[in-house]
């Protein structure tokens, strides 16, 4: 008997769109709302449960719409709040959950509540934001550092005092610590809920409360290689800043506010030092449902024994906390670049469908599906505040942000008529979708079939998950639901291996979803980046 209390974002794919990239419908070279709108069925016919679209909100576009100035209107670049209501009714009629970025932590300089804040420390909003008078000398309070690079606070000459930005300096820190807040918060969120959203990805969500002693943050010893050593923010140990037991509390509120809606979801995202601690104290039945690290985001190789040591970390029991396993998204580097498998897009391919395979939900970044590699955007079009602060030992995010490729044939790969924000770049024209589509065997057409497979198998969305005992370069699992026994095995080496069937019951072979092995004498071959589904028993 079918367990009736699974929900649909157990085991859900969910399609990232960064909306500037996505579909411009106006001409302006800036994805919009109406574009989405347009491709929404090339997204249905990937075979994908939900969207999660990068923030809409009304923004000055500091930090492309991570500086939110208005949370209840959308900016006039993406549309208006009919034209989200046009697609959110779309993609209901198709079968798609809807899930919007809030950008709950800070807003931006130019919010309204910024505005009234920083006028004076006797306002009804003076409480609003993150304030303090200086150190001795005029210093800053403390040793805070902001992810974007210096200090993470800014002086105030209006109020004579700092104000915190864990981010841009145009991106102030909302004081949690204030009940007002909360409130304010709380009632943005109930505005979208009433409008029919299905759920929101908490951009940084461990970032919102502080520390209200303002104690300096020790110094932390880096790991040797760290994707982020030429950022300062890695040299300090976070104790004081961020991740704060308060945060907790917020959340459990957050989702009882959910609750109160049918079907919703909350997806948190969490950043890279304790994310596994985060991830056991922030997932729960009254905090996020899904929750994602950067465990493999920021990953340059990958491979079985690495997946299968994050999975148990994470832990799969079935009163654990549901993960969102991604290999790409708008702040990384593209998995295929990233990986060094530009030149074997399967590589990537297999270990994104893999993950698809285990307990949790998948964000499939938009673009994935074509195996597109990093753009390489020259530093005079970069736009990132990220990449330009750091650059040339970090390039930016805009690599990874670039026009989605939909016709090699037509003017900018057929995403706008005029020339885009950001170059579409010649490699990813020859991956366009309509050049994939075109070819049986293209990585669109492999991802399109599998996950169409995959949505007709419960035991791969909601099953128990038991890891199998398989050779140095495998991924093996047994995915159980319902009476339902599937075995997965996954190859995520470049050479074929075999796998001695005195091991593991791998059952009978389960065909349709594109991948192929050859079985002799007890022996499975599973070639270079392949795959093998059974009906275990």
């Amino acid at each position: 008997m079918a367990d009736e209390s699974a929900e649909w974002w157990q085991g859900a794919i969910i399609y990232h769109i960064y909306p500037r990239s996505f579909q411009d419908s106006t001409g302006n070279g800036i994805g919009d709302l109406r574009g989405i709108e347009q491709r929404l069925d090339y997204i249905a016919q990937l075979g994908v449960d939900a969207i999660w679209i990068s923030p809409f909100a009304k923004s000055p576009m500091r930090d492309f719409g991570y500086d939110v100035s208005d949370y209840l209107s959308v900016d006039p670049l993406f549309g208006s709040l009919e034209d989200f209501q046009s697609l959110l009714k779309a993609a209901h009629d198709r079968g798609l959950k809807v899930m919007m970025d809030q950008v709950l932590s800070h807003t931006s300089s130019e919010h309204p509540w910024f505005l009234e804040s920083r006028e004076g420390r006797g306002n009804a909003k003076a409480d609003w934001y993150v304030w303090s008078d200086p150190a001795p000398g005029g210093a800053p309070p403390n040793n805070w550092l902001s992810v974007f690079g210096g200090s993470s606070w800014q002086w105030e000459p209006r109020r004579g005092q700092y104000y915190l930005h864990n981010f841009l300096r145009e991106q102030p820190d909302l004081n949690y610590h204030c009940e007002d807040v909360q409130r304010a918060v709380l009632d943005v969120c109930r505005f979208w809920l009433e409008m029919g959203v299905d759920g929101f990805r908490l951009d940084v969500c461990a970032f919102y409360f502080h520390d209200p002693s303002l104690s300096d943050n020790p110094p932390a010893q880096a790991p040797q290689g760290s994707h982020f050593m030429f950022n300062p923010y890695s040299l300090q140990e976070h104790r004081h800043d961020i991740a704060q037991p308060d945060n907790l509390q917020f959340l459990e509120k957050l989702r009882a506010l959910t609750d109160e809606y049918d079907d919703r979801v909350l997806l948190g995202e969490l950043h890279q030092s304790d994310g596994e601690a985060l991830h056991h104290a922030y997932t729960g039945p009254d905090r996020l449902q899904l929750a994602y690290g950067y465990w493999l985001l920021g990953a340059d190789e990958l491979n079985a024994e690495t997946i299968r040591q994050i999975a148990t970390d994470l832990r799969f029991g079935p009163d654990d906390g549901w993960p969102c396993w991604a290999l790409d998204n708008h702040d990384f580097h593209r998995a295929v670049s990233r990986l060094g498998v530009e030149e074997n897009p399967d590589a990537a391919l297999i270990a994104l469908i893999a993950l698809t395979c285990m307990r949790g939900a998948t964000c499939l970044y938009q673009g994935s599906e074509l195996g597109l590699p990093n753009a390489d955007v020259p530093y005079e079009d970069l736009l990132d505040p990220y990449g330009r602060e750091f650059y040339p030992s970090f390039i930016g995010r805009d690599g990874a942000r670039t026009p989605m490729p939909w016709d090699a044939e037509k003017p900018h790969a057929g995403f706008s008529e005029a020339k885009p924000w950001l170059p579409v770049t010649e490699p990813h024209r020859r991956l366009s979708v309509r050049q994939q589509e075109t070819l049986p065997g293209s990585t669109l057409n492999r991802m399109r079939r599998f996950l169409n497979w995959r949505r007709e198998m419960p035991a791969l969305r909601l099953g128990e998950m038991r890891f199998l005992d398989v050779p140095q370069d495998v991924l093996g699992f047994v995915r159980t639901y319902d009476g339902q026994n599937i075995c997965c095995l996954f190859n995520l080496s470049a050479t074929d291996v075999p796998v001695s069937l005195d091991l593991i019951d791998c059952g009978e072979q389960l065909h349709g979803h594109g991948f192929a092995a050859v079985l002799e004498d007890e022996v499975l071959v599973l070639p270079a980046h392949g795959a093998w589904f059974g009906a275990a028993s």
